[in-house]
């Protein structure tokens, strides 16, 4: 089995762009990275009242399943210190898997520990912009990320804003 997974990884506690480089980090020691997009400043998302948050999008390919793929995403978190206390709130990590495939096949699945394509990834610009650098021709749940995309408040697509520092440093990734 292999599994090409597409990850949002965010957060906006501690050092954010630090636990960002962790996980690109990680993906890279353990041989899975394929792609990683630039780092992103976002106002936070779900009416919390919190700091903006750091968000890049990553593409993997893991030996195990999407379930595998969560896992390998929820010890990053855990290794970031990351509490689930509030819905949408401030985090240190939050490392979700937006899609995958497995042998080059989509995977749909309602399961509640994970749901793919992500429920909520076509409504956030967050996961669209930077998916979409890496990705142009990228689709979610059958439909071109361009269109998702396009069918959201331009106000929100503009408050996403890519900032100077990689998560790859010169000669490191994918």
């Amino acid at each position: 089995m292999s599994c090409r997974a597409v990850l949002s990884i965010g957060g906006n506690q501690g050092d954010a762009l630090a636990l960002l480089r962790g996980v690109v980090d990680a993906a890279a020691a353990d041989g899975i990275l394929r792609a990683v997009s630039a780092v992103y400043a976002t106002p936070p998302w779900g009416g919390v009242e919190q700091d903006d948050f750091l968000n890049a999008v990553l593409v993997v390919d893991h030996p195990g399943s999407p379930a595998d793929v969560l896992e390998w995403g929820f010890a990053r978190e855990r290794a970031a210190g990351r509490t689930r206390d509030v819905r949408w709130g401030p985090r240190t990590l939050d490392v979700d898997v937006v899609s995958a495939e497995v042998d080059g096949e989509p995977v749909t699945s309602d399961a509640p520990a994970l749901t793919l394509p992500h429920p909520r990834a076509a409504e956030r610009a967050f996961v669209l912009v930077p998916w979409l650098e890496i990705q142009p021709d990228a689709r979610l749940g059958g439909v071109q990320v361009t269109e998702c995309l396009d069918a959201l408040d331009p106000g929100d697509v503009a408050a996403v804003r890519r900032l100077p520092d990689p998560l790859v440093r010169d000669g490191e990734g994918a």
